[in-house]
């Protein structure tokens, strides 16, 4: 497809998928536009008790990268949440729903399934019980039980931490119904030992793989691997022609985005409207992520060159203080352990060590900027370390604004930082991806548990993607874990197999691999909670770090 078909074609797309949201929007009823906005509190930063136009949140959730025609279960899974089942088959996106993974949280699910279910007599009830704690405006007969609750948060009331007065409030009106927060409760249960969740918002809403996972894939697991199940890719890289010349006889490269269907290579203008909207998941990025695995086969591999006046640049971008954040997240207690075993190990193998400490979002793409910005051109690589909450594809500044990945790893490509051509890139990522927490396949085990566990321009001669890595501490979707007192598991892994297999001139894929190994082997003190790192990469060569002079650092 040429250059010019291919902009029209997005375009076509682009245009299918705002007359998609057009028909959602004229489909949907008063009651159903606001049960949608309540469903999507959680995913916007700003306050939205008066939006009734379905069109306007869709803008916000495009606006924020959470809707677009290459992702658009999360229109699958609001239309699913409010039972319009009809119009879900109607304008073909059932697909959608089993792709999909979840960003509506547990909690505004349940208080939105809880509002569907109180009759109107009941109602009147509850708004009887309110009338000492909400103004008469807020409880007259037109007020849905949905605007109660939230209503009731406004005046936190209830929260997702705390459905005291809202029980009590059910017990006496619709005893049914609890059964149903407590099996939220149940599924939200919150660990109080020294492991921490670097969770997406607040307090972990802990949801298992179950939900989503099928039981057949449950049955495929290497006993004592977490659980895990195919997961599109995020991190999108240019590809290297190099890997479809050379992949046979170096890494064997795994797409990550079969999931989500076949590269689309349709005429557009040859199907209808429908046809096409089943279709937008399938035309994902025109590069494809390669997750890491290793080959013992190194014949034809070349090493990147260590050889440069300079090691590099290693930026450490370190969130701990969330007290200001516009979201309720924790401080993250232990990452400064992280910090001193990353500037301990990269200031030994010959960084120049750079540290960021409690950056807000447009901090941290101040910071980013600023390094994409130096020169670069007498140094080997650049590695870039951030630690802080996170969600899918992002990570949160102090502020609570979320930084997309994508933000700082292009800001270094070929194009925007000449100087780093065809040199390793490479990030380490801690932060959760999602709230899922992975669970640990049930094997019986002689081992104890953890019990405390808690330049000039110049035409680019590669591709501008090429040559990056990218380390995540967890998979899309899912929770990593922070020791309160002994940091996160996939930092200590990372800084101390680099100590331990760098002297034994092991490249860096294969030090990630055994970081995934000893990650995926460590639990929590209940034997339960999980975690699988996931390094990808446009890699060409092999990283191999020269062998110190120094003795190593003791991580001890």
């Amino acid at each position: 497809m040429t250059q010019h078909s291919s902009i029209g074609y997005t375009m076509s797309m682009e245009m299918d998928f705002q007359k998609l949201l057009l028909q959602v929007e004229q489909a949907l009823d008063k009651d159903e536009t606001k049960a949608l906005v309540f469903l999507c509190i959680d995913l916007l930063d700003r306050d939205l008790r008066s939006l009734d136009s379905a069109s306007t949140l869709f803008t916000l959730l495009m606006d924020q990268d959470l809707l677009c025609p290459e992702r658009p279960y999360l229109l699958a899974d609001l239309l699913n949440s409010i039972q319009r089942h009809r119009l879900i088959r109607e304008l073909n996106l059932n697909n959608q729903l089993s792709t999909s993974r979840s960003l509506i949280s547990p909690y505004r699910k349940l208080l939105y399934d809880l509002s569907e279910d109180i009759a109107d007599d009941d109602l009147r009830q509850i708004k009887f019980l309110l009338s000492q704690r909400l103004s008469r405006k807020n409880l007259r007969d037109d007020v849905t039980m949905l605007e109660v609750l939230w209503e009731m948060e406004h005046k936190d009331l209830i929260s997702d931490t705390d459905l005291t007065i809202l029980e009590k409030i059910l017990e006496s009106v619709c005893p049914r119904l609890i059964k149903r927060i407590n099996q939220f409760k149940a599924e939200s249960g919150r660990y109080k030992g020294p492991l921490a969740q670097e969770t997406c918002a607040g307090e972990l809403r802990s949801r298992s793989r179950s939900d989503y996972c099928s039981k057949k894939q449950d049955s495929a697991l290497h006993p004592k691997r977490p659980a895990s199940c195919e997961i599109p890719a995020f991190f999108q890289l240019q590809p290297s022609s190099y890997f479809s010349e050379r992949s046979q006889q170096s890494t064997q490269f795994s797409s990550t985005n079969t999931s989500l269907g076949a590269r689309v290579s349709h005429n557009p203008s040859d199907m209808d409207l429908s046809h096409r909207l089943g279709l937008l998941n399938t035309n994902t990025s025109n590069c494809a992520t390669s997750t890491a695995t290793t080959n013992t086969n190194d014949e034809g591999l070349g090493t990147y060159p260590m050889t440069g006046a300079q090691r590099g640049i290693c930026l450490v971008i370190n969130n701990y203080n969330f007290q200001n954040s516009m979201k309720k997240l924790n401080n993250r207690e232990g990452t400064d352990i992280d910090e001193k075993c990353l500037v301990s190990v990269f200031e030994w193998l010959g960084f120049e060590m750079h540290i960021e400490r409690d950056c807000t979002r447009d901090r941290i793409l101040s910071v980013v900027e600023d390094l994409r910005r130096a020169d670069h051109s007498q140094m080997d690589c650049l590695v870039c370390c951030v630690l802080s909450h996170g969600l899918e594809g992002t990570v949160y500044g102090v502020d609570g604004h979320l930084v997309q990945l994508r933000e700082i790893t292009e800001a270094f490509g070929g194009s925007n930082c000449t100087s780093l051509i065809e040199k390793p890139k490479l990030f380490f990522i801690q932060a959760c991806q999602g709230d899922f927490e992975q669970q640990a396949v049930h094997i019986e085990t002689d081992a104890a548990s953890p019990g405390s566990v808690c330049a000039d321009a110049v035409v680019p001669s590669s591709p501008s993607g090429a040559d990056c890595l990218m380390g995540m501490a967890t998979v899309p979707h899912f929770v990593s874990f922070r020791h309160k007192k002994q940091g996160t598991w996939f930092i200590q892994s990372l800084c101390q197999n680099l100590v331990k297999l760098v002297p034994r001139s092991y490249d860096l894929v294969s030090i990630l691999t055994k970081v995934n190994d000893d990650v995926s082997q460590k639990t929590d003190s209940t034997g339960v909670k999980k975690q699988m790192p996931q390094p990808s990469f446009s890699l060409r060569k092999r990283v191999v770090f020269p062998i110190p002079n120094a003795h190593p650092p003791n991580l001890s």
